[in-house]
């Protein structure tokens, strides 16, 4: 039998042609542009219902598909339950076929398999939109931010800052979870779903957020690039993320469906109360929470709670035996001094490795420091500013071709800019435990050329010397300030002050003399000390070069 249907305008037409212009049936098949048995069909469908041309082409197109199309009514004796139906087509490996087959089992003389098909899509027809979404059970989660937020107060009565609300949904059952967190920023945005998982007991196989920056690092319609530590969080958790389209609210309509309710049934709850902490929001939250899920919804005897027992906690993938700790991950080049930049300090890395980029885990304690999914190497965190954490392990043992850049080599280079440029690249090589851990200052320095040129940074250089405040930033800002340009100021001359209780300008001058004396006696030592302690093997600088920074 041709299942093949055409509209009513259609099938006029095929009578007009056969009744009327007594064409044979491929001839109206050609014409009307369908098949020759689906011109037999509509042909005997008119004939069995008593239809004429002369009747048909009186009538309108509803009242003649009514006569060719009678609504076939349910049987009563053989009854369907749709509901159960709909719920259980939400389970894994479950068909239509399937539930068909175990429905005819109890009424054999029921609908054909077409028949119950063709009901049970009338029937989900009058259902809300949310309802006609089909959802595996355990398959997915929704997450997404309220676009309310809620304020937390101090004491004072003052707004300390406004929570923002976190709301996860589960697709098959609408089970949904909530909580406030202090921002939409990615520690949060990771911790609340550890909650949320938690609070379903089980992981779902796919997570659907919106394309914030906590989730995706790039937006793209086809290939959204993930922020490295919610893939992590994922990797660990063993589900995948499938960000919604940007500007296609219906690949989330489930959680933009749980943000109207969470909204309407526990935020507009709360709208007249003050809270002074999260904790004390949270635990006003979850007491309403409850009541959400537990109550029923408007067109199925059923709740969330009651549909998430029945379909999505048993289909949910066990938690983790260990909770994820929260690392923030980036990527880093390793510069020429084998140290990466992670938080305003530096990190050695083996100096095999310069020039590479590497992948950095920034937990709450330690650095980790991985290549090519290798770990290199393990740091305890700095929560200081320009702090240099070297492993002498880390450092070449010898002179390297891919690693050329020595002391005496960055010294030498700034010679060719002036005696002061060397001078200042001296002071900072001198001021570091290790001079490797200066290289990325020198180089700075040295590069400033390129901008201002090399007489404008020689004369920068001679005065920060003078100035003693030899380092990259110093001499930049004397750069971008336009200080070089200016004469450099001798000590300012004042009149001596005569009264009884001042001993006299020679007292001072006499003992501004000594400290000064004895402080740069010992600032040369300690610079000559230094400049011995480094060797010339490819870390340090030579006799000679001691004997010119002398003189």
């Amino acid at each position: 039998m041709c299942n093949e249907r055409i509209s009513m305008r259609k099938i006029r037409e095929i009578m007009r042609l056969k009744y009327v212009c007594g064409l044979a049936n491929d001839k109206i098949a050609d014409s009307c542009g369908v098949s020759e048995t689906t011109v037999r069909k509509y042909l005997k469908e008119a004939t069995a219902s008593n239809i004429t041309w002369e009747k048909a082409e009186l009538l309108t197109e509803e009242e003649l598909s009514a006569l060719i199309f009678p609504p076939k009514k349910e049987s009563a004796e053989f009854p369907i339950n749709f509901e159960e139906a709909h719920l259980e087509l939400k389970k894994k490996g479950v068909t239509k076929e399937l539930l068909w087959r175990e429905y005819r089992e109890h009424a054999e003389r029921g609908y054909s398999y077409s028949q119950y098909c063709r009901l049970y899509q009338d029937w989900l027809k009058t259902k809300s939109l949310v309802m006609r979404q089909n959802h595996q059970a355990g398959e997915k989660a929704f997450v997404d931010f309220a676009g309310k937020t809620v304020p937390i107060w101090d004491e004072s009565g003052r707004v300390m800052f406004e929570a923002d609300i976190f709301v996860g949904v589960l697709g098959a059952s609408q089970y949904c979870y909530a909580e406030a967190v202090a921002s939409q920023g990615l520690e949060d945005w990771i911790k609340a779903h550890i909650h949320m998982l938690e609070f379903f007991g089980g992981v779902p196989e796919i997570v659907v957020p919106d394309n914030l920056k906590s989730a995706v690092s790039k937006a793209c319609r086809y290939e959204p690039d993930l922020n490295p530590t919610y893939h992590e969080f994922a990797v660990y958790y063993q589900f995948a993320v499938i960000p919604a389209r940007a500007k296609k609210p219906k690949d989330k309509a489930k959680v933009e469906n749980a943000v109207g309710l969470v909204t309407r049934w526990i935020l507009a709850v709360l709208r007249k109360r003050k809270f002074f902490s999260l904790s004390q929001l949270n635990e006003a939250i979850f007491e309403l929470l409850e009541k959400l899920n537990h109550r029923k919804f408007q067109k199925i005897d059923e709740s969330r709670y009651s549909l998430f027992e029945k379909l999505d906690k048993p289909a949910l993938k066990p938690l983790p035996l260990e909770k994820y700790e929260f690392s923030e991950i980036f990527f880093a080049k390793v510069n020429i001094d084998y140290h990466i930049a992670v938080k305003e300090n530096y990190y050695s890395i083996p100096y095999q490795y310069v020039g590479e980029t590497v992948t950095v885990k920034l937990r709450f304690s330690v650095v980790e420091v991985l290549h090519k999914n290798k770990r290199l190497c393990i740091h305890q965190r700095s929560y200081g500013k320009h702090q240099h954490i070297t492993t002498k392990d880390h450092m070449p043992k010898s002179h390297q071709r891919y690693l050329e850049w020595t002391p005496s080599r960055i010294i030498n280079w700034a010679k060719t800019v002036g005696p002061f440029t060397a001078s200042a690249i001296e002071h900072i090589l001198i001021s570091r435990e290790h001079p490797q851990q200066a290289y990325r200052s020198c180089l700075g320095v040295l590069r400033l050329q390129n901008y201002y040129g090399p007489q404008r940074l020689e004369l920068a250089c001679g005065r920060a010397n003078h100035f003693n405040i030899c380092s990259y930033k110093k001499i930049k800002t004397i750069l971008e300030k336009n200080l070089d340009k200016l004469p450099l100021e001798e000590s300012p001359k004042h009149n001596p002050i005569v009264h009884e209780n001042i001993r006299g300008g020679n007292y001072y001058q006499i003992t501004l003399e000594g400290e000064t004396s004895h402080e740069s006696e010992s600032n040369d030592r300690e610079i000559i000390n230094a400049s011995s302690s480094w060797d010339d093997q490819g870390l340090g600088r030579t006799d000679k070069d001691d004997d010119e920074c002398k003189s």
